[in-house]
């Protein structure tokens, strides 16, 4: 206890020298409203019952946030706890058993001083504090490991209840922002919170030093129409431009025709829509035959002869398809040589086709240019 009364005294000294350092004219200053605030308190509590409450005395903290509506009115969230006593005796037996709580309220709060009073603002003010919430208590072995007659309520793990709370804070005004305060309360609840039964609910007494920065909502500023001024400036705007640039590519494709034993016919439809699309986008272009016969098949005579047959058709159909005799060469080579490592794709038929392809390489460069802009000055 006399750690408490000391705890007290130093609070009550700071206010004092709070009180001196802010003797100016309190009289001049103006509050805007709604006026928000938070508020950390800490201070002692007990649960009144048929114990010593002295003994049942234990420190208690609490946070608020909330908002003054008017000079009157105004409304808080309030948070608190978190360590309580209980106790008993008789003839036999002294036990006192410890448990935790937690209560959240939301409080109404009225002015009284400028209520009554002829201003909006005064340094000192007295709260009344009127609210309703919830209760959660826990951590309560040491009453449920005992329970009998005298502590019929006890529970094990948690107990959750209403809260109905009723009281005064007297606050200051330090600066224009911060405030000290003495808040006393008493919270009204169910019978069970304790563990004991009263016949009524339990009364938890509350005292408090706290401290609470208080801020106003910013309104919003006055718009002045003036007069409009402008101005021309010459802006500099770079983009992205495609170049396109000349050149000639070489280009060259070959295809391959391919026979059955004993065939020369050209069968190459594929073959010829691919060349001609090749001679559309090339120029000065040269195609070059040459067909082969396999020697596994046949003698080197009768190979030379459908070499021949094979070369000549092709030329043909290239002829027919429209490719100008004057740049087609031909050879055909019987089975002399073999172009290819498996003996039947040596039944066939090698065009390439060479040409120019004039080309327009796309590139991308920085340019710029100017453009007047009006821009206002006022």
């Amino acid at each position: 206890m006399n750690r408490i009364k000391q705890f007290y005294a130093v609070l009550l000294a700071m206010l004092s020298l709070a009180a001196t350092a802010n003797a100016q004219d309190e009289s001049k200053r103006t509050v805007n409203y709604p006026q928000i605030f938070v508020g950390v308190h800490g201070g002692a509590q007990t649960t009144l019952t048929d114990y010593n409450n002295w003994q049942l005395v234990t420190p208690v903290t609490s946070l608020s946030v909330g908002s003054f509506f008017t000079p009157v009115v105004g409304a808080r969230l309030n948070v608190g706890g978190i360590w309580n006593k209980g106790g008993y005796y008789d003839a036999t037996d002294d036990f006192k058993y410890k448990y935790k709580f937690l209560t959240t309220d939301l409080d109404l709060m009225f002015n009284l001083v400028t209520l009554f009073g002829k201003k909006s603002y005064y340094p000192m003010n007295v709260y009344l504090i009127g609210g309703f919430g919830f209760n959660y208590a826990w951590d309560n072995g040491e009453a449920f490991a005992r329970k009998d007659d005298k502590l019929p309520l006890a529970y094990e793990y948690d107990r959750f209840s209403h809260n109905a709370r009723v009281g005064l804070q007297f606050d200051y005004n330090v600066s224009k922002h911060v405030g000290i305060n003495l808040e006393v309360t008493a919270n009204n609840l169910s019978d069970r919170y304790n563990s004991k039964i009263n016949g009524k609910g339990d009364w938890q007494i509350m005292a408090q030093l706290g401290v609470a920065y208080k801020f106003a909502a910013k309104k919003a500023k006055k718009v002045v129409e003036e007069e409009e001024v402008w101005e021309t400036r010459m802006d500099t705007i770079w983009y992205d431009d495609a170049v396109f640039t000349p050149r000639v590519e070489d280009g060259k494709a070959a295809w391959n025709v391919f026979y059955k034993i004993r065939e020369s016919d050209f069968e190459a439809d594929e073959q010829l829509a691919a060349i001609g699309a090749f001679l559309k986008n090339h120029r000065e272009c040269t195609v070059d035959v040459k067909s082969y016969a396999d020697v596994e098949t046949g003698n080197p005579k009768i190979n030379m002869e459908y070499s021949r047959q094979r070369c000549e058709k092709a030329v043909k159909a290239l002829t027919d398809a429209g490719v100008p005799s004057s740049s087609i060469t031909s050879s055909y080579y019987g089975d002399t040589i073999q172009p290819f490592a498996d003996n039947d794709m040596n039944r066939v038929t090698i065009i390439v086709a060479t040409g120019l392809k004039d080309i327009n390489q796309k590139d991308m460069v920085k340019k710029f240019r100017t453009k007047e802009v009006r821009y206002r000055v006022r």
